[in-house]
């Protein structure tokens, strides 16, 4: 073993042969002096420790390369990099109106109770297929008791049926929800984009919070004199806040009332954007 490590010594790179220690290399020498002194083995004997020898002297000839790579690997300097956050947004027309009317009434007698109420309910539908741009569809019908005061006696039933408005017609609506006044009594109104119209919104944040990505990079490496790529990218859409135009109960009207006054306005649409930049020479 000691023989072929010398032998190799002179095939090792500078760098790694002074690795090998110096006794190595006198002992290979004193072996080689035996063997000019004519010390002999039995053939069987001496192919054994040669094949020996060469699996023992390839091996550490391998761990001396290895831990030359590994070295080498160690000194390479780690790229460094950059957390950025970027932000876009854009505004999106609110031009889907959405409202849930509904009528409400007691009575101790619950058959002339269900009937006052659903012929309410039934005109009310009757007077929406004058509005074929508004879709409209019941929304649940809720009875219960009322009790006296003792909490034991039943006095009378309370029932409640509702119904959902739905348009990007807002002029539409406006005059409907205005007519079923007369009649019902209008809960809440919320305005807000419609899918499409979010969706179209969404594709103009998410190019100008890239832009806003690329830019604060461009800047970190430019300061530092140095050049960038992008390593991760991750893109967070944080929605709209479409405000609510009306959640104060209405009260009924005896009369038809005016068109109720119904401005869609814009919400804001955001988008944001996180990732790390490694910046290079």
């Amino acid at each position: 073993m000691l023989n072929e490590i010398a032998r190799h010594h002179d095939d090792l790179p500078h760098s790694l042969q002074a690795s090998v220690p110096h006794r190595f290399a006198l002992r290979s020498r004193s072996a080689a002096a035996l063997r000019g002194v004519g010390i002999r083995r039995h053939p069987l004997q001496h192919e054994e420790v040669q094949m020996r020898t060469r699996f023992w002297s390839h091996l550490v000839y391998a761990s001396f390369l290895s831990l030359a790579a590994v070295g080498a690997n160690a000194a390479e300097p780690a790229v460094p990099s950059v957390e950025i956050n970027a932000e876009g947004s854009a505004e999106a027309a609110n031009d889907l109106a959405t409202a849930v009317a509904y009528f409400e009434a007691t009575d101790s007698n619950p058959a002339g109770l269900s009937e006052k109420v659903n012929k309410t309910i039934t005109q009310a539908l009757a007077l929406t297929k004058d509005y074929p741009s508004v879709k409209v569809s019941t929304a649940g019908t809720s009875t219960y008791p009322i009790y006296d005061r003792d909490g034991r006696t039943l006095s009378a039933w309370r029932m409640r049926s509702q119904i959902r408005l739905e348009s990007r017609d807002i002029a539409a609506m406006s005059t409907l929800i205005g007519k079923l006044q007369s009649r019902l009594a209008v809960s809440q109104i919320n305005l807000e984009p419609a899918p499409e119209t979010r969706r179209a919104a969404e594709n103009q944040a998410t190019v100008a919070a890239i832009s806003d990505f690329r830019r604060r990079a461009q800047l970190i490496a430019d300061t530092l004199g140095r050049k960038y790529r992008i390593q991760r990218l991750s893109v967070n859409q944080s929605g709209t806040h479409p405000p609510v135009y009306m959640r104060a109960k209405v009260a009924m009207a005896t009369a038809e009332a005016a068109p109720a006054p119904i401005e869609g306005g814009e919400s804001t649409v955001s988008v944001n954007i996180n990732g790390t930049v490694e910046l290079t020479d």
